[in-house]
């Protein structure tokens, strides 16, 4: 199975689903976007664990990590394997097995191990969607297609910077830096 690795963007209230939440999640080294609607539970488990806070007793979630390293297992990584009649299904790898899995439920674990999020091609290619602004750039620069390359691999490169500088890999960035740098000077040149 062909996947790609996604952060999350961010989490926001979906007034359309009485009370869930959507999850936004990002390509690393793209920009498609993945909206998954998540229960109220799971959007608050998600977003305690990102903004560091430690509630006074473990969550769910918090409690399954615990069990999970008590008998020594380790999430290597979590994956959006499947979307199937509007509902997503995932995949938990841990050691050697794979266990299915709600996405809110693997990604609030993945988010307590910090291990990497993937999003299957196919799952992507169905439910992926680019931001607006994205999309007008692709349409005032149709029949121009190396304009449009540039611009797609310029924020690869930008996403790659963010995640380099965010995991203090300093000589990556500064080459990353170096290229952005190069590209955005063609660009202005042609």
């Amino acid at each position: 199975m062909e996947k790609i690795q996604v952060d999350i963007l961010g989490l926001s209230t979906s007034p359309a689903s009485g009370g869930a939440y959507a999850l936004i999640l990002k390509e690393v080294n793209g920009t498609r976007r993945l909206p998954i609607i998540i229960g109220a539970f799971e959007a608050q488990s998600i977003a305690l664990e990102m903004e560091g806070i430690k509630p006074p007793r473990p969550l769910t979630h918090d409690l399954i990590k615990n069990i999970l390293d008590a008998t020594g297992t380790d999430l290597a990584e979590i994956t959006i394997s499947e979307l199937r009649d509007g509902t997503f299904y995932a995949k938990l790898s841990l050691d050697s097995q794979e266990i299915d899995a709600r996405p809110s439920d693997a990604i609030a674990l993945a988010v307590r191990y910090g291990a990497p999020i993937y999003v299957a091609e196919k799952v992507m290619e169905e439910a992926g969607f680019l931001p607006e602004s994205e999309e007008q750039e692709s349409t005032e620069e149709s029949g121009k297609p190396k304009k449009e390359q540039r611009l797609t691999k310029l924020e690869a490169l930008r996403a790659q910077l963010m995640d380099a500088i965010e995991r203090e890999d300093y000589e990556n960035a500064a080459r990353l830096r170096d290229e952005i740098r190069k590209l955005e000077h063609r660009q202005q040149q042609g």
